[in-house]
């Protein structure tokens, strides 16, 4: 499948004043490195980067062109607006096709609904991993069914579904649990108190006696 392409700009100005400009204009300041070579300062249309990244994340080639030449890249760093939904800085490093390269993949728990053993509680311990494999094989995540999870047994990194890919090697300790399935718990003190108030609420609830009936016909 062909990588999402999108078109960036070089820049020049590089202090506090000039990026805070382009981000005034919806660019992003960003850079992209690469191994050997300088480092190269650019800038992104804030719309266009969204719509790619929203496909790529962290871990899918992106083909960024810059002055009509295609690189092949990487998101490798974001930073973020702590409160505004406003994107500051991209750091994309571009890639050796021909060179392994490591990344951080999420994990993926599939079938967490349909779990087979009910009541349960589904704790996940580890959200991602660190691979290391050519550009060209980088997953968009790490799987793992859950569905015939048991209290006893844990999911662990070795049961992922890129564990059996000879085209990546997995940096995170194969035993490392993945997630846990428990019964869940109940606190007799809180179940208690809730009946307890479920007995004064139904108490303060006001009966209509036969007596009161009476009555209301009578003045009739």
């Amino acid at each position: 499948m062909a990588s999402p392409k999108i078109k960036i700009e070089s820049r020049s100005g590089v202090g506090s004043n000039k990026v805070n400009r382009l981000r005034s204009s919806n660019l992003i300041p960003g850079v992209i490195y690469k191994k050997g070579a300088d480092t190269q300062h650019i800038q992104v249309n804030d719309r266009d980067f969204r719509k790619v990244f929203r496909v790529t994340g962290m871990t899918s080639i992106i083909d960024v062109e810059l002055d009509g030449k295609k690189h092949p890249v990487v998101v490798k760093e974001i930073q973020k607006h702590p409160i505004k939904d406003e994107y500051l800085h991209i750091d994309f490093q571009e890639l050796d096709m021909d060179e392994t390269i490591r990344v951080t993949i999420p994990i993926n728990l599939l079938n967490r609904d349909s779990i087979e053993i009910q009541p349960s509680v589904l704790t996940q311990l580890l959200s991602e991993i660190e691979i290391e494999c050519l550009p060209g094989n980088i997953p968009n995540s790490a799987d793992v069914d859950v569905a015939d999870m048991d209290f006893a047994t844990p999911k662990f990194v070795e049961d992922l579904d890129i564990a059996s890919d000879d085209k990546i090697t997995i940096l995170t300790e194969l035993d490392t649990a993945v997630c846990t399935l428990s019964e869940p718990s109940y606190d007799e003190e809180e179940e208690e108190a809730l009946d307890e108030a479920l007995q004064e609420d139904a108490a303060d609830v006001p009966l209509v006696s036969d007596d009161e009936d009476d009555d209301e016909e009578e003045e009739e």
